[in-house]
């Protein structure tokens, strides 16, 4: 009986090893082949959910797994990360052992977070104006505008709007230094930031604004990932 129960001991030892190191192989793969499919500067971090693995590996399917992109640029806008998560992707294991160059792994759904900081908004602003985040949800902006041939200070909310392919920012409660008359100078502070084409296809459902910047919250189905 004892010898049994060393026998089972050590075979869930051996099972719990094999369950950690094809997490590992597969993680590395699904990591390499999104690099790869969506032209990443290097590859990001992949985390396959649910225990046992094996269980999951040996179906084919991963019902959930977590992706982390680090810093990627887009139609010239820098985005500082993207935190993802696939739902039912399909990728067999021993596709992947025998040939992983031509295994269709796809997600049938993904869901992500697109962070914009706010040194590239202001960087997309007109000039002279500065992004703010207040840490409560708000963005606002400040600097000065020509009028005249002189520099106004101004300050103001800015409303978030998704358009076709971009951000669109435009200033509410609009404030000028000095009660200086200024006409229209919503047009002075507009400005849009394009966001598409972005990794794992995803695209706009919803921004807000944080103390980083901007959230843009998005998603996709169908995805591929080679």
């Amino acid at each position: 009986m004892r010898k049994l129960v060393v026998v089972v001991a050590l075979l869930a030892i051996v099972l719990v090893v094999l369950d950690r190191v094809a997490v590992v192989g597969v993680q590395r793969e699904i990591a390499r082949q999104i690099e790869a499919k969506y032209d990443l500067a290097e590859a990001p971090s992949v985390q396959v959910k649910g225990v046992p693995f094996l269980t999951q590996a040996i179906s084919g399917r991963y019902e959930e797994i977590s992706i982390g992109i680090g810093k990627v640029e887009r139609e010239g806008v820098q985005l500082e990360r993207i935190d993802a998560t696939l739902y039912g992707v399909t990728a067999p294991l021993s596709d992947l052992i025998q040939n992983a160059a031509t295994t269709d792994i796809r997600a049938d759904r993904v869901t992500g977070t697109v962070v914009i900081s706010r040194q590239t908004l202001s960087a997309r602003a007109p000039r002279g104006i500065k992004v703010e985040g207040t840490g409560d949800d708000e963005l606002r902006v400040s600097g000065n505008v020509p009028v005249l041939g002189n520099q106004v200070p101004i300050t103001a909310d800015m409303k978030i709007q998704v358009v076709q392919g971009a951000i669109r920012l435009t200033p509410t409660n609009v404030k000028i230094a000095g009660g200086i008359p200024v006409p229209n100078p919503e047009r002075l502070i507009s400005f849009t930031v394009p966001v598409k084409n972005l990794p794992l296809n995803l695209r706009i459902t919803r921004v807000k604004s944080t103390s980083e910047g901007l959230a843009v919250q998005g998603t996709a189905s169908d995805v591929p990932l080679r």
